[in-house]
C-alpha cells in the first residue's frame, strides 16, 4: 500500500486508520491516510464498485423537480436580490429587513458578481442550487455533473450538462464546488482544469468538509463527514490552499459554516446507527438518542467552532490571479 500524500508527497508520520460505510449502514470497511505534512485525509484505493455507493436515492440527485422561474415569489426574490447586489431597490431593501439575505446572496455580493456574471456549478446533481440563484434573477447560469442520467433542462434556459471537468470548455467569472470535490480523484488534475475554466480575477468557490476541526479530532473514523468510501479527500486550510496556489488561485476569504449535524451525526456512527436507518433521514438524527436539550447543544458547539475557525465544513474564495 503506498503511504505517501497524493496532495504534498509526504511519507514521514503518516497513520491509517479504518473507516466504515454507514450512510446506508453497509458496514464495508476501507482505510484512510492522514497526511503528517498537510493534513489532508484521503482514501487509501478506491472501492471496487463504487457504483454500490451510488443508489438512485442518492440525495445529490433527487432534486426537488423542475419547479417555476415565475410567480410572485420569483419577483419578490429577485428585488431581494437586486437590493442586495445594487441597491436602490426600496421593495427589496424591506423584504432584507423582514427575511434577511441568503447566504449565497452574501457570497455573490462579497465576490462583486452581478445577475449577467457567468456562473457554473461543479457537481451540482439536480441543480437546486443553480435554480434558486435563477429565482434570484442572475441569468447567466450552467451546471456540470458526470454523473446525472442525462442533460437536465430546468426552465428558464438553465441548463445541467452532463459532463466532467475535462470536457467542459466554457470560461467563468465564478466556479462553484459545492461538496463535490471531496468525491473527485485525481485533485491535482481536478485543479488544473479548474485553473482554465477561471477568468483572470475570476473566483473559485468550494465548500467542503474539513479535517481542521473539532468533530475530526474528535470522532476520528467516526466523524460523519468523512464519509467512506464516497469522500476520496478530506482537505485541511493547508493542503487545499497548496492545490489552489499551483493552479493560479489566491485564498481571499474563508468561512465556517458547519452545523450540529457533525455532532449528532457522529455520534450515531460511535453507536452504530446509520444515517439512512429508519428512524432517521439526512436532517433529523435518531430520536431514541438525542433530545431536544441534547440537539440544541450541538447547534451551540457548532456555532462555538465556526467562531473559532474549527467547524468541520467551510466555504473558500479563491481569485485567479497572475503573479
Amino acid at each position: 500500500m503506498n503511504t505517501a500524500c497524493a496532495i504534498c508527497g509526504n511519507t514521514e508520520g503518516n497513520r491509517l486508520l479504518e473507516a466504515r460505510e454507514m450512510m446506508f449502514g453497509l458496514r464495508d470497511v476501507f482505510t484512510y491516510l492522514e497526511c503528517a505534512g498537510c493534513g489532508c485525509v484521503q482514501l487509501t484505493g478506491p472501492p471496487p464498485d463504487p457504483a454500490r455507493y451510488y443508489p438512485e436515492d442518492y440525495y445529490a440527485y433527487a432534486g426537488r423537480g423542475a419547479g417555476r422561474l415565475d410567480g410572485l415569489k420569483t419577483r419578490l426574490k429577485s428585488h431581494r436580490a437586486r437590493a442586495r447586489l445594487r441597491g436602490g431597490d426600496l421593495l427589496g431593501a424591506l423584504l432584507l429587513r423582514l427575511l434577511g439575505s441568503t447566504p449565497q446572496l452574501e457570497w455573490l455580493a462579497w465576490m462583486g458578481l452581478d445577475f449577467d456574471s457567468a456562473i457554473l456549478d461543479v457537481g451540482c446533481g439536480a441543480g437546486d442550487l443553480l435554480r434558486e440563484l435563477r429565482r434570484d434573477g442572475f441569468r447567466n447560469l450552467m451546471g456540470i455533473d458526470p454523473y446525472v442520467a442525462a442533460d437536465l433542462d430546468l426552465g428558464g434556459g438553465l441548463r445541467v450538462h452532463r459532463r466532467g471537468l475535462d470536457a467542459h470548455e466554457d470560461t467563468h467569472d465564478l466556479v462553484m464546488l459545492h461538496h463535490s470535490l471531496e468525491h473527485m480523484p485525481d485533485q491535482r488534475t481536478v485543479f488544473g482544469h479548474l485553473g482554465r475554466l477561471v477568468r483572470p480575477g475570476g473566483w473559485l468557490l468550494i465548500r467542503i468538509p474539513v479535517t481542521d476541526s473539532v468533530a475530526w479530532r474528535e470522532y476520528g473514523a467516526d466523524w460523519v463527514q468523512l464519509d467512506a468510501p464516497r469522500h476520496l479527500f478530506l482537505h485541511s486550510r493547508k493542503s487545499l490552499d497548496r492545490l489552489a496556489a499551483a493552479a493560479g488561485f489566491r485564498r481571499r476569504r474563508l468561512l465556517h459554516d458547519s452545523t450540529g449535524f457533525q455532532f449528532w451525526g457522529s455520534e450515531q456512527y460511535r453507536q452504530d446507527v446509520p444515517l439512512r436507518d429508519p428512524r432517521t433521514g439526512l436532517s433529523r438524527p435518531d430520536p431514541a438518542l438525542f433530545d431536544r436539550g441534547r440537539l440544541a447543544e450541538f447547534e451551540r458547539r457548532a456555532r462555538a467552532a465556526n467562531d473559532a475557525g474549527e467547524g468541520d465544513q467551510a466555504v473558500f474564495f479563491y481569485q485567479r490571479v497572475d503573479d
